[in-house]
């Protein structure tokens, strides 16, 4: 049998800007994590273990400092998405096609729940799910606030000369709280939600490649699916070739 007859029909659901800058984001976050829990728990075996695996604290700093970089650098790549997609493709940055909230998250989180526990049918999801845009969010405001407390810290001797030194111990707090928040979600909420779960393990390809199967579409997307019925050309479109 040939095998372009047996190859299933696959869809583009991430492009190649997607991707780049998730994979900025993968390489940055466990850059500071390797190199900013340690000093988080210094006591531990397992941090002392991580800082000579990186050469010592000097080492690690860099490597933080560079992951922050890394962190900027995709954040102004994603504003500057926004805006693309916004005024010069004259798109609603709302929608099905977006990842903003709207009413039918929260009514597909609580089916969802009643789902868990047996006493419903699984919730149709579109092209984002509430849990895939909490994900988004969660960086979303996440960052700021890492950020600008790491600046802080980064450069205290600048910011100390119109801030009053209790700021530079309230960065700190903010600082390691909202890092260990965001290394606690992402290495369980979202490896589980992504890869973890019974369908996708060990690892959902997805946005690695940016295609999906029509089965995986139909079956993990299935509102996103009849959307896409009405229209023949965003079909032809989305259809990898």
């Amino acid at each position: 049998m040939n095998k372009e007859q047996t190859k299933p029909v696959e869809y583009w659901r991430f492009n190649i800007y997607h991707r780049v800058v998730h994979l900025l984001v993968l390489v940055s976050f466990f850059g500071s994590t390797i190199s900013g829990m340690p000093l988080k728990y210094p006591h531990t075996g397992w941090a002392r273990f991580l800082t000579r695996l990186q050469g010592g604290v000097a080492v690690m700093g860099i490597i933080h400092r560079i992951s922050a970089i890394i962190i900027a650098l995709y954040c102004v790549m994603h504003l500057a998405f926004i805006v693309h997609y916004v005024l010069v493709r004259k798109k609603k940055p709302w929608g099905p096609d977006t990842p903003v909230p709207s009413v039918k998250d929260f009514k597909d989180l609580w089916h969802n729940l009643l789902y868990f526990l047996g006493q419903g049918s699984r919730p149709l999801f579109d092209r984002f799910a509430y849990f895939e845009k909490f994900d988004y969010w969660a960086v979303f405001w996440g960052v700021p606030i890492i950020g600008l407390s790491g600046l802080v810290l980064w450069f205290p001797t600048f910011f100390s000369r119109f801030l009053p030194g209790a700021a530079i111990n309230i960065a700190h707090i903010m600082h390691s709280d909202e890092a260990l928040l965001a290394v606690g979600f992402i290495y369980i909420v979202h490896m589980f939600n992504t890869h973890i779960q019974f369908e996708k393990f060990p690892l959902n390809k997805v946005i690695f490649t940016g295609k999906e199967t029509e089965e995986e579409l139909r079956h993990d997307r299935p509102m996103q699916w009849q959307r896409m019925q009405a229209d023949p050309e965003r079909i032809e479109e989305m259809k990898v070739r």
